[in-house]
């Protein structure tokens, strides 16, 4: 089994169009699909994407366009004649106000939205997808072994009582109920710091303005996750933001949250004693 997070009909021969933002989430997903044997191809982004994954694709597979041409993706989609595509990695979120060069496509979608946030561009974007006959992937898809777990990892005990650690789930749960973001900072019943537009990093160096002994980091999905975009993601920049900010307790919703290269962040979080405890829903 290729991964539990493919459709029941998913036909392995047909090509895969990687659409690869910042970061090392891309490259994971472009080497487990490679391992499968799936044939790949790459929509990379101008100032975006990594250039070494740019350049691990012979020319005929790839192309690089800037954020917000919607209509040159999907005809590289079509040329491409991929079945499928999968969205790994951030864009910039600044790019969504400055930097942005939508083409018309984009700009029809953007002035048909009531509200814009990544659920209802992203679900826009599918839907012209799906009349090219391109199915969007569960962006899980292919990282089984990258999903955080149920326990403990890390550092081996988990400093942060019962009560204080479903407060903080309670906590991270509705802000994402509320599409605030998916993460936030409590300390002992009390919010320190919440997740919105400027992502996970910031708000945890916010929340290390103040004190931070017994502090833990929460990191949830929506309810009614659309798990083929806006998956939350866990990794060594953040780990690294946690350090700093003198954070030393982290919880990921099981099987939900994606752990960027596992093994090596679970590591680095024993070195550096911060404990990991998965949550279930």
């Amino acid at each position: 089994m290729l991964s539990r997070f493919l459709p029941s009909d998913f036909d392995s021969s047909r090509p895969i169009s990687l659409i690869a933002g910042q970061g090392i989430y891309p490259q994971l997903v472009a080497a487990a699909i490679r391992s499968a044997g799936v044939p790949l191809r790459l929509i990379a982004f101008e100032e975006e994407t990594r250039p070494a994954l740019f350049d691990s694709f012979e020319a005929a597979h790839r192309v690089q366009i800037k954020v917000g041409q919607l209509g040159k993706m999907l005809k590289s989609l079509q040329q491409f004649e991929s079945a499928y595509a999968i969205m790994a990695g951030q864009i910039t979120p600044r790019r969504l106000f400055k930097g942005l060069h939508p083409d018309l496509k984009a700009t029809q979608i953007l002035f048909s939205l009531k509200r814009r946030n990544a659920e209802t561009i992203f679900g826009a974007i599918a839907a012209e997808m799906e009349k090219i006959q391109v199915h969007l992937l569960d962006a899980r898809s292919f990282l089984d072994d990258h999903l955080a777990p149920a326990g403990i990892t890390g550092a081996p005990k988990f400093p942060i009582d019962e009560e204080y650690l479903q407060h903080g789930i309670q906590i991270a749960r509705e802000c994402a109920r509320l599409d605030i973001g998916q993460g936030c900072v409590v300390r002992k019943g009390t919010v320190l710091a919440v997740e919105a537009f400027e992502g996970t990093d910031e708000m945890i160096r916010r929340a290390g303005t103040f004190k931070t002994d017994g502090a833990l980091f929460v990191k949830t999905v929506k309810s009614a996750q659309d798990y083929r975009f806006d998956v939350p993601c866990f990794g060594h920049r953040t780990l690294e933001s946690l350090r700093e900010a003198d954070i030393r307790a982290v919880a990921l919703e099981t099987d939900n949250v994606i752990i960027l290269d596992r093994p090596a962040v679970e590591k680095q979080a024993r070195d550096w004693g911060i404990s990991i405890q998965g949550f279930t829903a």
